[in-house]
């Protein structure tokens, strides 16, 4: 065995057992032992992925080389963090907030991961093999998850629960952290059986209906108006771009959606029908929640210190603006995030955000037509099921905290590092970089970037520990205090007494 393919096997070993520590931590957290919980526990876990990814990055572009290029394609995410730092920085002089790096920071790391792991992706040429490996591992798990939740349907029917949403989807704190992940994966489903080496696996097409099935049916049973419209909205812009060629994909998606409705009536209709007390379904809100005093107060606070905003996690501490909000029901966040981060980080985050689109949407339709051109039907139902999970997610986010739920967001790292990866173009001088840079300015650089990078995570680390034990110190107080419950934030307790 040569040393190059030792090496391969080694990171497929390495990636393959933290892709399953992660979907376990994920899907069946209740297993897990300690005391931090599944929200803490996802939390943490993508701390540790900045780092590992982070060092990755570098030590490969040590090795090769950075090209010129690559800053100017990196430029709206380096102005993007340029943003949200300042914004940090403007907040802690201003009003010497306690924890003005966590988050800043946190949405650094995670967009700039996903965007300069999925370059790193499209240089090293990996691109299929890398989306086949993270799918496959998707699939087994949320098929695992899928069918254990039969396991809980008989016991709560044998225990005459009529409310089966109680207890369906089961593992996660609150049903629309469980919905937030639904968006991302369900439009995904359908690559099981499209592409890949095992697509033509009869057993793989079987399991996938009728797990594809049950993550409908769980997502039925949610009424999660945002994973629903978000996932139509994710399907029309499949339509509207990939035409006629996205037809296998909507057709296996269609098969998939039909069966989640043949088990939603066979399980959450007919069978509780014949129990003592019927069925009870949730019914669909036809309001908005609550959302539009949460909505209205973000905006107002976007215009206070315009275009900067009023600094990172203001939106729990600063003082109510509008009538509706001081009276109404209070949340960690307002449900948007895109109206958060105005309000927080300002409206030159935004702008900051339209150029990381724009640039999205440059180079999907440049990738798009080269796929139409190549006739690569792996790679085109590929960018056909990710645009939609990527698109299901950003719709989702103008309605809820997508961006900020920990497990939603370490699904969504992965997914958008595989949507950049498909969408990039590949570093065309990396041959001529290997051989013509030179090996000492090369190190040097590397060297200063990855000593630049772990100081970053390192203060970061530090804070983030400390807001950590801030947190669980303040708990007992805000319990004893204060009567509003918890609301989920960084932390999932996200209300501070502390000054």
């Amino acid at each position: 065995m040569s040393k190059g393919s030792f090496l391969n096997m080694v990171l497929r070993a390495f990636f393959g057992a933290l892709l399953s520590l992660l979907f376990i931590q994920l899907l069946f957290s209740e297993i897990l032992p300690g005391s931090f919980g599944s929200y803490n526990y996802q939390r943490f876990s993508f701390l540790f992925l900045a780092l590992l990814f982070g060092v990755l990055f570098f030590l490969y572009y040590f090795r090769v080389g950075f090209e010129v290029s690559f800053f100017f394609i990196a430029f709206p995410h380096l102005f993007f963090v340029f943003c949200v730092l300042s914004a940090s920085a403007s907040a802690s002089a201003l009003s010497g907030y306690s924890y003005s790096l966590v988050e800043p920071a946190f949405f650094s790391f995670y967009f700039c991961l996903s965007f300069f792991l999925g370059k790193l992706l499209a240089d090293m040429g990996r691109i299929l093999s890398a989306c086949f490996f993270f799918l496959y591992f998707a699939f087994f798990f949320c098929a695992m998850y899928g069918f254990s939740l039969i396991s809980i349907y008989i016991f709560a029917i044998l225990d005459s629960v009529s409310d089966l949403s109680v207890f369906i989807p089961s593992g996660f704190v609150n049903i629309r952290y469980w919905s937030h992940v639904a968006t991302w994966f369900v439009p995904l489903f359908p690559l099981a059986v499209l592409v890949g080496p095992l697509k033509n696996n009869m057993l793989l097409k079987v399991i996938m209906l009728l797990a594809s099935g049950l993550w409908w049916w769980a997502l039925f049973l949610t009424t999660s108006r945002g994973s629903i419209l978000g996932i139509i909205f994710g399907v029309l812009v499949v339509l509207c771009f990939f035409h006629r060629k996205a037809m296998p994909w909507l057709k296996v998606f269609l098969q998939y959606l039909f069966a989640g409705i043949v088990i939603w009536l066979l399980l959450s209709v007919a069978i509780p029908s014949f129990m003592a007390d019927g069925v009870q379904v949730r019914s669909i809100k036809t309001d908005s929640s609550g959302r539009i005093p949460l909505f209205v107060e973000a905006w107002k606070m976007s215009l206070q210190n315009f275009p900067f905003g009023m600094g990172p996690q203001s939106w729990l501490t600063h003082e109510p603006i509008t009538e509706a909000y001081a009276t109404g029901k209070k949340f960690g966040h307002p449900h948007n995030m895109y109206l958060m981060w105005a309000a927080e980080y300002g409206w030159l985050l935004i702008a900051a955000m339209g150029l990381v689109v724009v640039q999205a949407i440059r180079n999907f339709w440049r990738r798009r037509a080269e796929l139409f051109e190549s006739g690569d039907s792996n790679q085109l139902l590929l960018l056909a099921g990710f645009t939609a999970s990527v698109s299901a997610a950003l719709f989702h986010a103008g309605v809820s905290a997508v961006f900020m739920a920990p497990g939603s967001m370490l699904v969504g790292l992965f997914v958008l590092i595989g949507f950049w990866a498909l969408i990039l173009p590949a570093g065309d001088s990396l041959q001529e970089a290997r051989s013509t840079a030179n090996p000492r300015r090369r190190m040097i650089v590397a060297g200063l970037l990855s000593a630049a990078f772990l100081i970053l995570w390192a203060l970061w680390m530090n804070e983030v520990w400390q807001y950590y034990q801030d947190m669980r110190a303040d708990e007992a107080y805000y319990y004893e205090h204060e009567s509003e419950g918890t609301l989920p934030r960084f932390w999932f307790h996200g209300n501070y007494p502390r000054d």
